[in-house]
């Protein structure tokens, strides 16, 4: 193939993880509520392992296509875990939890940091083993995958979508250890109480709503220009 259809070809890998988010995030929030947060976390690794199998085997394949669909795969799971910062806040004790919503964008930039650094030629990013490096995504998935099923479901989650109050407190002390969480508890009822009165609206219904409009420039506009600081050419 000529170069310009060689850098049309990379470049098209290269931007379909974005599409494969776009899918992926979609459908996060229905995955979340309907299975749950730690369930939905468990099905978002599968598109992950099979993006890398897919990245991994493909130079043994001789197939250019499943760097594609392995890179498709992996943005679907990299959408999907839009919740992930919502089952790490739920789990968490009160006075800790705006401390531990952090550390997730915290941990996204060390992962992108260690990625450029494997990326090195001196590393993995050699001829020879370019495959090892784009299958190196599935090991976070792999870990998460054996480790998150000994984690329990978030609280809030089985109280206020489930409604089981005893699932509710063997999680909080399973994870915040014996002792008297009540308060933590009839917060999450409060909660509870506040969504019955709220209109949970659609993307549409959001857009056209006149009381959310500055909040939505606001967003539209800190989202927009984040895209200007370099990290997606990195």
């Amino acid at each position: 193939p000529s170069a310009e259809m060689i850098t049309l070809m990379w470049s098209f890998i290269v931007s379909i993880y974005s599409i494969g988010g776009l899918l992926g995030s979609s459908s996060a929030g229905y995955l979340s509520v309907r299975f749950g947060r730690k369930k939905a976390m468990l099905f978002a690794n599968i598109p992950a392992l099979l993006g890398a199998a897919l990245m991994g085997f493909s130079r043994l394949c001789g197939s250019f296509e499943m760097i594609i669909a392995g890179r498709l795969f992996s943005g679907v799971c990299g959408g999907k875990f839009a919740f992930l910062p919502v089952y790490v806040g739920e789990i968490s004790p009160k006075k800790l939890r705006g401390f531990i919503n952090v550390t997730s964008s915290v941990f996204l930039a060390l992962g992108k940091t260690v990625a450029r650094i494997l990326g090195l030629r001196e590393l993995l990013g050699s001829q020879s083993l370019w495959p090892m490096l784009m299958a190196s995504c599935g090991f976070p998935a792999l870990v998460q995958l054996v480790a998150l099923p000994f984690f329990p479901e978030s609280p809030p989650y089985l109280l206020v979508q489930k409604g089981d109050q005893e699932g509710c407190k063997k999680a909080i002390r399973q994870l915040w250890g014996e002792g008297q969480h009540q308060g933590e508890i009839d917060d999450i009822m409060k909660e509870k109480a506040t969504m019955k009165n709220t209109k949970i609206l659609s993307v549409l219904e959001l857009v056209r709503e006149p009381a959310f409009r500055w909040q939505l420039y606001m967003i539209v506009i800190l989202t927009a220009t984040i895209q200007l600081c370099g990290i997606n050419a990195v």
